[in-house]
């Protein structure tokens, strides 16, 4: 049996921190999925499609990560993708307080997902996405944050 795990994340944008998550995870399951959630409380940045589109280009030569868009309850898309694993970044122990709420949760739709905590390397503790939005709303350069096809991309964007 496939051993398939499920990194969700509104990933708005994609950042070095999620990379190195991916990066480090990925040997620990047959199948990464990354799945880009729609969150009827946030209202994103970058478009669904741009999200999707980045994260695709990063991992375009690695078969074992598949991306993906998903709505509804991330157990719900453990199930239709066959995922018994959900990978998730802790930063700070207020990260862990947050997710293990949201593990519990979790475990409690679908006893049979098991979420697996991944501390993030020294180098990125700093590395979230809200704070990345805001360097970029507020006119700042953020691309020492941001992995290779989103830098270019809002390089384009600045330009036109």
């Amino acid at each position: 049996m496939q051993r398939i795990c499920l990194f969700p994340g509104t990933f708005d944008p994609f950042t070095l921190g999620h990379l190195d998550i991916v990066n480090r995870s990925v040997n620990l399951f047959d199948k990464l999925v990354i799945g880009i959630g729609k969150n009827i409380n946030k209202k994103p940045m970058f478009s669904d499609e741009q999200r999707l589109t980045w994260v695709k280009e990063i991992f375009k030569e690695d078969p074992r990560i598949e991306v993906i868009i998903y709505e509804g309850l991330t157990v719900q898309c453990c199930k239709s993708i066959g995922a018994k694993y959900i990978i998730r970044g802790i930063r700070y122990v207020n990260d862990f307080e947050y997710e293990k709420v949201i593990a519990d949760m979790n475990r409690s739709l679908d006893a049979e997902v098991e979420t697996v905590f991944l501390t993030c390397s020294p180098q990125f503790t700093s590395v979230a996405s809200t704070l990345v939005r805001d360097v970029l709303m507020n006119g700042g350069d953020a691309s020492q944050f941001l992995p290779e096809p989103v830098k270019t991309h809002i390089r384009n964007m600045k330009k036109g």
